[in-house]
């Protein structure tokens, strides 16, 4: 590398760390705007959720449900619900609201902070901003192998996050493999996902041919479209953990993203061990992933459109854009859920069809505006 090509990633590597303060970037105007915006989406929308439903609600009820202090601080609650004890006695309204509609709020919350930062982490490890979970191929990995325990191995439902990561896991070291070239490059990433996610499609449908039970079948295919119905407290027991050493492992490793994108020889330069570093932010995409899929089936898009979204309003430094979609990924799933419930009221439709229909065109969008997506 010439002494100007070093000359220039030193100084992007400067520009990219932070001045003053380690923390100062954490109240940049911009970044606070989204996260208290998607605040307000995931609030406004979690009102309608917990308001609809067979015993109906005024929104002044369901807010009164929700902010009913005898249950927001009471451990006895709190204790059944993350651990599963025995509930205490509460009002009608409140254990509606809080045993039966909230968790269906807080998974679609878990599962857009997993979803956004999954493709946020492949955006980056694959330095192309159409990665995404869905388009490598890893959704469709996890949904497999998660597909086959529901079908033929239902005893092992208790390890499904597992089970996922090993197919998601699985899923994106093919599409690697069939990418390679000497070397990847974006349009082969993005090719090779579609083809192992076509593929595994193929053998999930083949799969509902040797289930014997109708319900069965019936709730695979809700599952394999993506779907939050039926959801309770048993789910976010499920992924909470999960989604908490995912997004601590996602923070940690921003600093990592920042420094793939400046390019392998820049990176090199300042010591990186590129493949090392580049297969553990996979596996902490893939564990993002997979845990969302366990609890909420393949909910497509999602991982490719926050991303986008939040590195236009707040740049590309990945420690502002990975807690930006932390904020916008659970903003877009709760609103897209509420949607999914309002469209057809009273049926309920899946929430990956929401997502689908809104990021079928925004991926057309960003790989018609792509400029850099590279050579075959």
């Amino acid at each position: 590398m010439s002494n100007r090509e070093s000359s220039v990633g030193t100084d992007q590597a400067t520009r990219s760390r932070p001045t003053g303060s380690r923390v100062d970037w954490l109240f940049d105007p911009k970044l606070l705007s989204v996260a208290f915006g998607s605040l307000a989406v995931v609030v406004i929308g979690g009102l309608i959720q917990v308001s609809l439903g067979s015993y109906s609600m005024t929104i002044t009820q369901a807010w009164q449900a929700v902010f009913n202090p005898d249950v927001l601080f009471n451990h006895r609650a709190w204790n059944a619900f993350l651990l599963g004890g025995e509930l205490p006695e509460m009002s009608r309204e409140s254990l509606i609201v809080w045993d039966i509609r909230l968790p269906r709020v807080f998974v679609a919350i878990l599962v857009g902070m997993n979803l956004a930062l999954s493709g946020a982490i492949f955006q980056a490890v694959t330095r192309n901003e159409l990665a995404s979970p869905f388009i490598l191929g890893v959704s469709s990995g996890a949904g497999l192998l998660i597909l086959l325990t529901l079908v033929v191995f239902g005893s092992l439902s208790a390890f499904l996050p597992l089970i996922a990561s090993a197919g998601g896991t699985l899923a994106f070291l093919i599409v690697y493999a069939i990418a390679w070239k000497h070397g990847t490059s974006p349009v082969r990433l993005v090719l090779a996902g579609v083809i192992v996610g076509t593929v595994f499609g193929s053998l999930q449908t083949a799969l509902f041919f040797f289930a014997e039970d109708i319900g069965v079948v019936q709730s695979a295919i809700a599952w394999t479209t993506g779907s939050l119905t039926g959801t309770d407290w048993e789910q976010v027991r499920l992924v909470l953990p999960w989604t908490v050493v995912a997004v601590l492992l996602g923070v940690a490793g921003s600093r990592q993203c920042n420094v793939l994108l400046l390019g392998e020889q820049t990176a090199k330069s300042l010591g990186m061990s590129i493949e090392k570093v580049r297969f553990a932010l996979s596996g902490v995409a893939v564990l993002a992933a997979s845990a969302s899929i366990a609890v909420a089936g393949i909910v497509g898009f999602v991982g490719l459109i926050v991303p986008h979204m939040v590195r236009n309003l707040v740049g590309s430094d990945y420690r502002k854009l990975i807690v930006g979609c932390l904020f916008v990924g659970p903003a877009l799933m709760v609103g897209a859920d509420a949607g999914a419930r309002l469209a057809l009221a009273p049926d309920q439709i899946p929430v990956g069809i929401v997502t689908g229909l809104v990021g079928g065109p925004y991926f057309l969008y960003l790989m018609r505006t792509q400029q850099h997506m590279g050579e075959i």
